[in-house]
């Protein structure tokens, strides 16, 4: 079994972004979810990036058995009235079981797209590193153009139990064994197979088994042959086949060593 350990299935069936889900979509996650199952992806976190977004992640992970959720608020969505949003995805977490919430994420740094506002976003990923210490969660983080900041800010909190992954790693090699000495996992996703990525895939090459996760980031970041296309959680064993030739290892291999560190990571009830 392999697990897709980050999705967002929510914006696959033409639900505009912070619309709730309505049951048509719903219809139409089951499936994505149907079609993944087939393949032998046996699990999927679907992730938040704000409120309406991360409700949306529970009502989905509610739906079926075998989707969890994470919940947060993106960096890209941390602006001046970051406090809101982070209180209301607070509420979610009073059901926590019920709702079936694995992990704070999608949360960290982006200071790619402009305008971005570094002190909000800063405020916010520390506010969310310590809701999921209190949670005893992990974090799924998103990391763009901003190594140094991520790496003071959870130099911080790794004594106090910290734990997470790099949600699809595009950092050199020196931030990637910085990461990995803190305990953290390395999400790789589609963009494995792009042509350009060699430095990528030579970081890759490092990174021990015990470390990596599998991820889509569907519909994002499809794998090479379906440039253009909507990405999906039925990828997953063609992204493991392209790193198992990388490492030089077997596909099963790759899909028992990172189904267990998944299960491990997010404590899933599998």
């Amino acid at each position: 079994m392999f697990i897709d350990t980050h999705a967002h299935m929510n914006l696959m069936t033409g639900n505009v972004e912070g619309q709730p889900l309505q049951p048509e979509h719903i219809e139409s996650i089951k499936k994505i979810v149907d079609q993944a199952v087939t393949v032998g992806v046996g699990a999927i976190i679907n992730v938040g990036t704000g409120f309406q977004d991360s409700q949306d992640c529970t009502s989905i992970a509610r739906a079926f058995h075998n989707v969890f959720a994470a919940v947060g608020l993106h960096p890209c969505s941390s602006f001046s009235d970051w406090k809101d949003h982070f209180t209301a995805i607070k509420t979610l977490l009073k059901n926590k079981e019920q709702n079936k919430i694995i992990a704070i994420g999608e949360i960290g740094f982006d200071f790619h797209h402009e305008p971005f506002y570094k002190d909000h976003q800063t405020a916010s990923f520390r506010a969310q590193i310590e809701l999921a210490l209190e949670n005893k969660l992990p974090i799924i983080v998103h990391v763009r153009k901003a190594p140094d900041e991520f790496l003071a800010v959870v130099s911080e909190y790794v004594k106090d139990g910290l734990i997470g992954v790099i949600h699809c790693l595009t950092q050199d090699q020196a931030f990637t064994t910085q990461a990995l000495a803190l305990g953290f996992y390395i999400g790789i996703d589609g963009h494995i197979t792009y042509p350009k990525n060699d430095a990528l895939r030579a970081t890759i090459k490092n990174v021990p088994l015990s470390q990596l996760l599998l991820e889509t980031d569907a519909p994002f970041l499809p794998p090479q042959q379906f440039r253009g296309k909507q990405s999906s959680p039925a990828y997953i064993p063609l992204i493991a086949d392209f790193i198992a030739s990388l490492k030089d290892v077997s596909l099963a291999e790759i899909e028992e060593k990172t189904t267990a560190n998944a299960i491990k990571l997010f404590q899933l009830p599998i």
